[in-house]
């Protein structure tokens, strides 16, 4: 009967792994249609590239970090419970991996390939898995601490601050960085619009995240016997909520309502095993909204030439969503409630900080020693990962 559970739970997680596994794929579809289309093929190339050196770091060091797991044993050890400990580490790879996605969609068509793939492995080996462990497993004293004085722990059941803020931190100092494309914007002040280029594959990737949300979200139980179905619709109805905002902010703006969804699910991750579906519908609309508003902000008024919109999408809702569970989450609103205000807050700006300074250190370093940023002549042909001909057919087709 242990054997059948244990096989059981094995089942579930490895789902949810394949399903979070689908959403890079997503998460590739929505900058192939967001980038122009010199720089598609680029797109693509990246996000796999940047998920097996993910695997890699967080393989040989990141897991160790977060959890004190080695897989240095031999196979019979590894397979214990029907290899239950592996298992969780593909899932929890999955999550980890969305960090370098994240990053991607921010400094998309002009910054070099090697360094970012240097990047990536510190990002998915050290930074990532420091904050991960202090949530997730306790680690540090940081969780015993907020309990003890708040008499609540930082509550993040799918990642909305683990993951996606602490994403989105990281990216804007590599934006800042490495600067704006050339010619996004004028000496005069004058923006140059650089509409999305393919709205069909925007959607597509945004429909294959929107899915495999549900992956991330419900099998972050990670066994069988804690399923919850609020989980689901909680996730759903934030997922609507954020379309609809997007929808009456954005103006019917395809790429902000195919952006609401996805900042909705953002939000709702740290809170959606807590909240009342009606809290869920709230937080994902104010995420839907503070995207749309912010993502005109940065671009517009502040000039920061973050591509997809990264940091307002999984940044400031990824925050918001931390913030959001200890509101949302609470008795007095319908929640389940054990979970505080305060904890949520120090939790959520602990992961800003733990994400800026993380960057700042592995982007500033980089920058320094080798440079971030393309030369102009591969920047203006579309060689943003300096990736050169791939085939004589691309050679032909394609503007290199």
């Amino acid at each position: 009967m242990d054997a059948l559970k244990s096989g059981s739970d094995v089942f579930f997680l490895l789902l949810g792994g394949i399903m979070v596994l689908a959403m890079h794929a997503g998460f590739a579809f929505l900058e192939l249609g967001t980038v122009r289309k010199k720089n598609q093929v680029n797109a693509l190339a990246k996000i796999l590239t940047d998920f097996s050196v993910s695997t890699i770091a967080y393989f040989f060091i990141g897991y160790g970090v977060a959890y004190g797991v080695s897989f240095f044993s031999g196979a019979a050890a590894l397979s214990a419970e029907n290899g239950y400990e592996l298992v969780k580490f593909f899932f929890l790879l999955t999550f980890a991996a969305a960090i370098p996605a994240i990053v991607s969609g921010g400094i998309a068509e002009r910054a070099r390939f090697s360094p970012q793939l240097a990047a990536t492995f510190v990002l998915v080996g050290l930074v990532y898995p420091f904050f991960e462990g202090m949530v997730w497993n306790g680690n540090f004293g940081l969780q015993a601490w907020l309990e003890a004085t708040f008499g609540a722990a930082f509550h993040d059941f799918a990642g909305s601050v683990v993951v996606h803020a602490v994403g989105g931190w990281i990216a804007l100092p590599a934006v800042l960085l490495l600067g704006a494309r050339r010619g996004r914007y004028t000496k005069d002040g004058m923006i140059s619009a650089h509409p999305p280029s393919n709205i069909p594959f925007l959607a597509l990737g945004a429909w294959i995240l929107a899915v495999g949300w549900f992956g991330f979200n419900v099998m972050s139980a990670q066994r069988l016997e804690a399923i919850s179905g609020l989980v689901a619709v909680n996730s759903l109805m934030a997922m609507v909520g954020g379309t609809l905002a997007a929808l009456v902010i954005g103006r019917n703006d395809p790429g902000f309502i195919h952006n609401g969804p996805l900042a909705g699910l953002v939000a709702v991750c740290a809170g959606s095993d807590l909240m009342h579906p009606l809290g869920a519908l709230a937080t994902g609309a104010i995420a839907g909204a503070l995207f749309v508003w912010m993502f005109m902000v940065t671009q517009n008024r502040w000039k920061i030439d973050d591509v997809l919109g990264v940091w307002p999408l999984h940044g400031l809702c990824g925050a918001w969503g931390g913030i959001a569970a200890g509101i949302f989450g609470s008795e007095w609103l319908g929640g389940i409630g054990g979970v505080s205000f305060a904890s949520q807050l120090i939790g959520t700006l602990g992961g800003i900080a733990v994400a800026l300074a993380g960057s700042v250190v592995v982007y500033g370093s980089l920058k320094a020693l080798f440079g971030l940023r393309l030369d102009p002549e591969a920047e203006f042909n579309g060689a943003d990962l300096s990736i050169h001909k791939v085939s004589a057919t691309a050679e032909r087709e394609t503007n290199w």
